[in-house]
């Protein structure tokens, strides 16, 4: 088939790379000048759409870069998503796109947006909404291997322009996904609801380990294995390991949306609010247990993992950054150490928050390793297992 993208970014280039791998003529626009050995780069999004089966845009919805969960956001303003890049973009698709052809968007965005802001715009083509659950530094594994595909239509018909995407994605899987069809509405709250309930699970468990940290005599993982085991009623293992926070350029700017719409409905309460809150009230606990070590062996504090997870040079949305900036806010500077981030070697004689699982740099003698992974031995550092106080 003939594929075009409109916005090959951080996320659209490793998706449109995926599709021509699979066999498919991909055609491809960016703002930035990108270069690509698979996808054909084109200077206008009329180039990238003209003749085209599918034409998929894949541009962000930011936010102001204050609410990207470095630092403190449950007291700011509740906001939506940012929609202007997605309104020029369809606007001008639909200028050069024509019945025959199919636009998909892909980007997150809360409930009833499509149809309010965007669906008014598609007057030549025909539109379906198709939210993707794919992880930075996994991209091209998550485009084929998804849990789920959800696909949204104004009615939630499972034919025509629908089965029209899913006999699509079925030229290009390496598992066998299931699909959920819904309307437009269905799939946005699908996505962004999807994110809230993993925000709320990790809030949950490392709740768990600030009770085990305050009350003494509990190892959070013996705790927290129970209860993932316990899949009749607690739903599975994944994100029921206790350790840093929810991270990332999606979760936490997906809450403080999604705080907007509770308030803008009237719904009277406000659960994104008390995760948001959870999520800083647990990095500064962190942050306190790091400075009490510190102070009292006269020690500089080191953040061993700044981008919000390993393997990725991002830092949008990274909680030990967060943590960071509680130490900060008390007067302490801290050293930050990634290999792909910010990357130094040492030696260091430091409090080191193993933010990520892998020491990045030497530590001398004399050192304190925190791991709230509760993983990390050495015969030579003193290591406190953050969580563990039996």
């Amino acid at each position: 088939m003939k594929i075009g993208f409109i916005g090959i970014g951080k996320l659209g280039l490793p998706c449109a790379e995926v599709i021509a791998e699979k066999g498919h003529d991909v055609t491809g626009y960016d703002v930035v000048n990108v270069k690509s050995d698979k996808v054909t780069v084109c200077s206008s999004i009329k180039e990238t759409v003209k003749d085209r089966n599918i034409v998929f845009i894949a541009v962000p919805t930011p936010h102001h870069p204050d609410y990207d969960g470095k630092a403190p956001t449950a007291h700011l303003e509740p906001k939506d998503f940012g929609y202007d890049i997605v309104i020029d973009c369809i606007r001008e698709a639909n200028m050069h796109m024509n019945k025959d052809q199919l636009l998909v968007l892909i980007s997150t965005v809360l409930p009833g947006t499509v149809r309010r802001e965007f669906a008014p715009l598609v007057t030549n083509t025909r539109f379906v909404y198709n939210p993707y659950l794919i992880a930075m530094g996994t991209v091209a594994w998550d485009m084929v291997n998804p849990e789920m595909i959800m696909i949204g239509t104004d009615d939630g018909s499972t034919t025509g322009d629908a089965k029209e995407l899913v006999d699509f994605y079925k030229t290009i899987m390496e598992n066998d996904p299931r699909y959920e069809i819904g309307t437009w509405d269905e799939c946005e709250c699908i996505k962004v609801f999807y994110n809230t309930f993993i925000s709320a699970k990790i809030g949950l468990v490392n709740m768990i380990q600030d009770v085990a940290e305050k009350q003494g005599h509990i190892n959070v993982d013996v705790v927290t294995n129970a209860l993932a085991k316990s899949d009749q009623r607690i739903m599975g293992p994944s994100y029921m390991k206790a350790g840093m926070g929810d991270g990332g350029a999606c979760h936490p700017r997906d809450n403080i949306a999604l705080r907007y719409m509770a308030q803008n409905l009237g719904l009277q309460y406000d659960i994104f609010d008390a995760i948001m809150n959870a999520r800083e009230v647990q990095a500064k606990n962190m942050a306190n247990y790091l400075i009490k070590i510190a102070e009292e062996r006269s020690l500089p504090i080191l953040l061993n993992g700044i981008a919000y997870k390993p393997g990725v040079p991002y830092t949008d949305g990274s909680y030990s950054l967060l943590v960071g900036h509680y130490c900060k806010e008390a007067g302490y500077h801290c050293i930050e150490v990634d290999p792909m981030a910010s990357p130094q070697k040492g030696p260091f004689t430091a409090v080191a928050l193993l933010a990520h699982p892998t020491l990045y740099c030497y530590l001398s003698e004399g050192s304190v390793v925190v791991d709230p992974w509760r993983e990390f031995e050495s015969k030579k550092l003193e290591v406190f297992h953050y969580g563990n106080t039996r």
